[in-house]
């Protein structure tokens, strides 16, 4: 791992990250709340591979057909990871903790947040791996 590339990365991923997590917002005026974080995953998602094909992983010897069939495989993986972490947390967690505003907006900042390594490891190694 490249010191380097783990900054780049963690900034092209936050940048994405807020681009989830904002339209997750805009889009819980329409939709009912996993939907919502379906939808707003998806902007994330496009914004990242954007940015990480661009920015991070320049070195890449993969077609851009394989990246984004492996960047798509390794944030489905991260999907659930985001919707189980969102929904435990706003549905049980944090209730039971004594929280009862901005539940959803707090889960779903920390369900956007963990899949962070899951997600270096497979997008170094798969999407936009070097032969």
């Amino acid at each position: 791992m490249k010191s380097g590339q783990i900054v780049k990365f963690l900034v092209a991923g936050g940048t994405a990250a807020a681009a989830n997590f904002f339209s997750r917002m805009l889009f819980s005026l329409w939709l009912p709340y996993t939907i919502a974080i379906i939808a707003a995953y998806i902007v994330g998602m496009i914004t990242a591979f954007f940015l990480n094909r661009i920015f991070v992983f320049r070195d890449a010897t993969n077609s851009m057909k394989h990246q984004a069939a492996w960047f798509i495989a390794v944030n489905l993986a991260a999907v659930v990871q985001t919707i189980v972490i969102s929904l435990v947390l706003a549905r049980y967690v944090l209730p039971a903790l004594g929280l009862h505003q901005h539940v959803e907006t707090i889960a779903h900042g920390f369900g956007v947040a963990v899949p962070v390594v899951t997600s270096y490891v497979g997008h170094s190694r798969l999407s936009f791996r070097t032969y």
